[in-house]
């Protein structure tokens, strides 16, 4: 039977008798009844982790709160242990949220860059919990910097990802029909930069799960063009000259913010994912020559091709310096063409991180209040 948990010294502790509900496919699973499902609420329980979510925001930001109900976390069964929450030492770790009040939707999400599976909470969870969404999250099966060790063969790791988006989102749905006596009206998948390639991902190859998607910023896979490893080298190699790192894809006007992504993001990012698309490179990051190493294999796992088949709207930042929008999302928009359900919109002044937002609020515009209004958009164009 399963019983309600609480965090006690980053372990989860029984309180109390739950709910006999149970998660399709997963090794291990608790279940509390909270009397808030926001992070106003499970900060204090110990049901989220704020370094999941740590960044991704403005302090400016006002959040919803006061949604009970109740709250699963668990993990699916996976060999990879890199997620160290609760103790587990476990990867492919979820959270699904049932609030009281339901309005007939679930929204699914897998985490941005390689966090865990609370990632979302802040900027996703508590807005549509309000809603009256029921809410799932995935850690995406691996995590923190060595994610790139899960697998056998390169790419495998990222291709986990999409599948553990699917493994959840199928779960999620029948968690919904049991706890509410019926399934989901509408399930929609939202996410932000690898989250947001997610959903781009899923509603190419697993449409008939969703009925449409939100996609903030995502990252850019494909087999030939543009690509993360291919405009962050040029990056790499023309900085500190800005006519070459505007030409590598980064908008002019954001060059007060490229100190910064150099330091903390553009070689780190491009080391990593190098070492999972093309481990036998070994050269340095600025040095990496997509096109002449080739790593098709890899690519061809994870890449993207456009083919949506269900709404999706795509969001992206103009000023956006890790994931410049000219050689992102611009290019993604191209690839869906003008005959599939897709809107798109540019958002003036927008990065990839909100929490700069606090650092140059005379400069930038955070895309969180983008994202709610998107996110109603969606809700009305397949209300339609």
């Amino acid at each position: 039977m399963f019983v309600a948990l609480t965090l006690v010294a980053g372990l989860l502790t029984p309180l109390q008798a739950a709910p006999q509900l149970t998660v399709p496919g997963a090794e291990h699973a608790v279940v509390a009844r909270l009397d808030d499902l926001t992070t106003a609420g499970t900060v204090a329980s110990g049901h989220t982790d704020p370094d999941d979510w740590a960044g991704l925001h403005s302090a400016a930001t006002v959040n919803p709160t006061g949604v009970p109900g109740v709250q699963i976390d668990g993990y699916f069964p996976d060999t990879s242990t890199g997620n160290t929450t609760h103790g587990w030492n476990h990867d492919s770790q979820f959270v699904i949220r049932l609030p009281e009040k339901w309005n007939g939707g679930l929204v699914v999400s897998g985490t941005p860059g390689n966090r865990e599976q609370y990632a979302n909470d802040y900027t996703i969870s508590d807005w549509v919990l309000s809603k009256g969404y029921a809410f799932a999250a995935t850690d995406k099966g691996n995590v923190g910097v060595d994610f790139h060790l899960d697998g056998r063969r390169p790419g495998d790791a990222i291709a986990e990802w999409n599948d553990r988006l699917t493994q959840l989102t199928v779960a999620a749905k029948a968690v919904v029909k049991r706890h509410y006596g019926r399934s989901p009206r509408r399930t929609f998948a939202a996410g932000i930069s690898n989250g947001g390639y997610l959903v781009r991902w899923q509603l190419e190859n697993r449409g008939w799960l969703y009925d449409g998607g939100v996609d903030w910023e995502g990252t850019l896979w494909r087999l030939k063009g543009d690509n993360l490893l291919n405009f962050l080298p040029e990056a790499l190699k023309a900085y500190p000259d800005e006519a070459g790192v505007r030409a590598a894809g980064f908008a002019a006007g954001s060059e007060f913010l490229w100190p910064f992504h150099r330091d903390y993001y553009w070689e780190l990012t491009q080391e990593l994912y190098q070492k999972e698309l093309d481990p036998s490179y070994t050269g340095a990051p600025a040095d990496y020559d997509y096109d002449a190493r080739r790593p098709y294999a890899a690519m061809a796992k994870i890449a993207l091709t456009g083919r949506i088949t269900k709404p999706l709207i795509t969001l992206h930042g103009t000023l956006d310096t890790l994931l410049p929008i000219s050689r992102d999302s611009d290019v993604y928009a191209k690839m869906v063409g003008p005959h599939r359900p897709f809107r798109y919109h540019r958002i003036e002044g927008g990065n990839h991180l909100d929490s700069l937002v606090d650092v140059y609020p005379d400069r930038l515009k955070p895309m969180l209040p983008a994202f709610r209004s998107a996110f109603e958009e969606l809700e009305r164009w397949v209300s339609r």
